[in-house]
């Protein structure tokens, strides 16, 4: 599989109140394609209120494949990938943020990568090519919020994929 082709999209949201344990993003492909996630970023935006040590959070993160029967999540808002090449096609993939009730699978859910938060620090991950996580048809990938905030915290975060043929 070669990376570099088929086509680049972002999925984001914009200073969204998070209070709970959700799916900050979900994925999953059209029928007979493959994605692959290229990068994550999440930021705390929420200005001072949030910005003092007394605010300092660490919280759990986690990327998960959900293999079979996926049951997407509710509560959040269904995106529309953008296209990273102006002009090219839409995506085929469907895309979901801030889901409060997370998606479920019939099959084990996958843990593909467990890390952590610091809400005063953006949180940037790029796996390098040979470690970018890929997804199939019937499956489904989320980047799962594992622990709820103390108190609501505004967050923006854009979900890197790429759609191959």
């Amino acid at each position: 599989m070669a990376l570099g082709l088929g086509r680049a999209y972002t999925v984001s949201f914009v200073a969204t109140s998070v209070s709970a344990v959700q799916d900050l993003f979900y994925i999953k492909p059209a029928a007979d394609k493959v994605c692959l996630l290229e990068g994550v970023y999440l930021a705390n935006v929420g200005g001072t209120a949030d910005a003092g040590d007394a605010q300092e959070e660490l919280l759990r993160i986690e990327i998960i494949r959900l293999p079979a029967t996926v049951t997407v999540g509710s509560g959040g808002t269904a995106q529309t990938p953008r296209a990273l090449l102006v002009n090219d096609a839409a995506a085929g993939f469907t895309a979901r943020t801030n889901d409060t009730t997370v998606a479920t699978t019939s099959g084990t859910a996958q843990t593909l990568h467990a890390d952590g938060v610091n809400v005063r620090v953006p949180y940037v991950l790029i796996p390098p090519p040979e470690h970018r996580i890929a997804v199939a048809n019937a499956e489904a990938l989320v980047v799962r919020l594992q622990a709820a905030p103390a108190d609501a915290i505004s967050l923006s975060g854009t979900l890197y994929v790429r759609e191959l043929p």
